[in-house]
C-alpha cells in the first residue's frame, strides 16, 4: 500500500514609506476598541490598495511555484525559474505614478485576476491554497469580507454532509482522533470510581466526541447512574440560535438509550462570557469535566474588548472548579493587528493543512473539497477580510494560552504517560510518517513536517 495513502487503511475508530514608518490597516478607518488610538497614521487608501496586494504577494511562500512580478503594464505570474535562490517571491515595486488615481480598484482587481488564472479549486494542493487566499485578498479589497463571511456561516451545511468531511477528517489527519482518544481515556480514568458524570463541552458543535465516551462507559462494571452534557455553542444567526446544540443532544440522547445509559443533556446557546454558574447546573455530586477543545481561537481578546471575552471565559471556567479542564488549542500566529504580519502567519499555517490534504487526500474527493471550503476557506477568508469585532479567528500558540491559563488560576496537570505512548504509537502505525506527535512542557502537541498545528493539556484550578 502507498504509505502516502495508509491514513485511509484505518477505520474511523510596518512598511516604509519614505521615511516614515506606518502600521498596515486592512482598511482606512481606526476600529474602536483597538490597540490603535486616534493619534495613530492611516494610510490612504491609494496606498492602501497598493501596499495590500505587494506586501501579502511577497509571503506567497517558495513551494507555491508561482513567482509574482509588478510591472509597468500590470502584473505577470509564472513558474520560477530552475535553480533560483530566493526563498520568497520577488516583487519589483511598480512605479509610484502607476498607482496615482484615487479609489481605482482596477490595478488591484487585474492583480488578482491574473493570480486567479493560475489558482483552481479543483486543482493541486498549491491551486488551491492560492485559490482560497485570493478569495480572501477579494473580498478585504473590495471591503465585503464581513458580508461575505456572515454569508457562509449562515448556510446551512447537511449534518450529514458534515459527518461524511468529519469522517473524512479522522482517517487523513489525526489530530481529532487522537485529541478525542486522550480526552474520553483521561475522563474514563478519571470517573472510574464516581457514579455520575457530568461535561460541560464548550464549542460541543455536533458533538461527534461523545459517541464513544457514552459508548465505553456503558460497556465497564459500575456504570455511572448518570452521565449529563452540558452543551454549549454560540448563537446560530436566525430565529432559532439554539437549533444546532439542542438537535446534538437529541442525538447523544437517542445514542445514550440504545446502551441503557442514564443520559441528561443541557443546551446553550449564548454568548460565552454571559454564561452564568446557574445555567450551567451543576451536578456536585459526581466528577465534574470542563471540555475545551479548540474554540478558545473564537473568543474576543484585549485588543477589541479592554474587559477580554477569553479572559472572561477562563474566569468562569475556574469558577466552576472542574476536577479536570481538558484545554486543547489551535496553534497559530495570525492573530496580529497589522495585515502583513496576519497575512504571512496564515499563509504559512494554512499551506501546511493544504499540503495535508494534497498528500493523503485523492484531489476529486467530494469531502475534501467541502473541508477545504466550508472550513479552511472560510476561517482564511476571516482572518484575511475582516476587522474588529467581525475578526473571530484569533488564535494564539500553545506557550500564550499556557501563560493565559496560568493568569487565570490554573495549575497544569500531566497526561498519563502510558495514554500519551498509546497516542503516538496510534499516530506513527496509522498516519502518514510526516505527521508528527510530541510534548512539551506538558502538551501533546500534534503536526505535520514540524509545524505544530494543534496542542492539548490538562488543569485544575488552583
Amino acid at each position: 500500500m502507498d504509505p502516502h495513502r495508509r491514513g485511509f487503511s484505518n477505520s474511523f475508530n510596518g512598511v516604509q514609506l519614505g521615511n516614515q514608518p506606518l502600521p498596515i490597516l486592512s482598511h482606512p478607518t481606526v476600529v474602536a476598541g483597538s490597540r490603535f488610538d486616534s493619534n495613530t497614521p492611516v494610510l490612504p487608501r491609494t496606498v492602501y490598495l497598493r501596499t495590500q496586494v505587494e506586501e501579502a504577494s511577497r509571503f506567497f511562500p517558495r513551494e507555491t511555484n508561482l513567482v509574482v512580478e509588478l510591472e509597468a503594464n500590470g502584473m505577470s505570474v509564472h513558474k520560477p525559474k530552475v535553480g533560483a535562490a530566493a526563498s520568497y517571491v520577488n516583487v519589483e515595486r511598480t512605479d509610484e505614478r502607476e498607482y496615482s488615481s484615487a479609489d481605482d480598484h482596477r490595478n488591484a482587481n487585474e492583480l488578482l485576476k491574473k493570480v486567479r488564472h493560475h489558482s483552481s479549486p479543483f486543482g493541486d494542493g498549491t491551486q488551491r491554497l492560492a485559490h482560497c487566499f485570493a478569495n480572501g485578498l477579494e473580498a478585504c479589497l473590495a471591503g465585503t469580507g464581513s458580508q461575505i463571511y456572515k454569508g457562509l456561516v449562515s448556510k446551512r451545511t447537511s449534518a450529514a454532509d458534515i459527518l461524511k468531511a468529519y469522517h473524512l477528517y479522522l482517517a487523513a489527519f489525526p489530530f481529532k482522533k487522537m485529541s478525542n482518544f486522550v480526552t474520553n481515556v483521561t475522563i474514563m480514568n478519571l470517573a472510574e470510581k464516581s457514579r455520575r458524570l457530568h461535561v460541560i463541552d464548550f464549542g460541543i458543535l455536533y458533538g461527534f466526541q461523545w459517541p464513544t465516551l457514552i459508548q465505553r462507559i456503558s460497556w465497564r462494571e459500575g456504570v455511572p447512574s448518570k452521565v449529563r452534557i452540558t452543551g454549549i455553542e454560540f448563537p446560530q444567526l436566525g430565529f432559532r440560535p439554539a437549533e444546532r446544540v439542542e438537535e446534538t443532544g437529541r442525538r447523544l440522547a437517542a445514542y445514550a438509550e440504545k446502551f441503557n445509559m442514564p443520559f441528561e443533556y443541557n443546551a446553550i446557546a449564548k454568548k460565552w462570557e454571559t454564561i452564568t454558574l446557574e445555567e450551567l447546573k451543576i451536578d456536585k455530586d459526581g466528577v465534574l469535566v470542563v471540555n475545551f477543545l479548540y474554540q478558545g481561537k473564537n473568543l474576543l481578546d484585549e485588543s477589541v474588548f479592554v474587559d477580554s471575552v477569553r479572559n472572561r471565559v477562563l474566569d468562569l471556567i475556574r469558577r466552576i472548579n472542574p476536577d479536570i479542564f481538558i484545554h486543547g488549542v489551535v496553534n497559530g500566529a495570525y492573530n496580529a493587528p497589522f495585515f502583513v504580519t496576519r497575512f504571512r502567519e496564515a499563509l504559512f499555517h494554512f499551506s501546511s493543512l493544504f499540503d495535508m490534504l494534497e498528500t493523503v487526500v485523492p484531489r476529486e474527493d467530494q469531502e475534501r473539497v467541502l473541508i477545504e471550503k466550508e472550513i479552511f476557506g472560510r476561517e482564511a477568508l476571516n482572518v484575511i477580510a475582516c476587522e474588529g469585532w467581525e475578526r473571530v479567528e484569533r488564535p494564539e500558540t500553545y506557550k500564550q494560552w499556557h501563560v493565559c491559563n496560568l493568569r487565570a488560576g490554573f495549575v497544569q496537570i500531566p497526561f498519563d504517560r502510558e495514554l500519551v505512548k498509546a497516542a503516538a504509537k496510534k499516530v506513527s502505525s496509522l498516519y502518514h510518517k510526516d505527521f508528527v506527535i510530541d510534548e512539551d512542557s506538558r502538551w501533546l502537541l500534534q503536526g505535520w513536517k514540524g509545524r505544530t498545528a494543534f496542542a492539548l493539556s490538562a488543569w485544575k484550578p488552583a
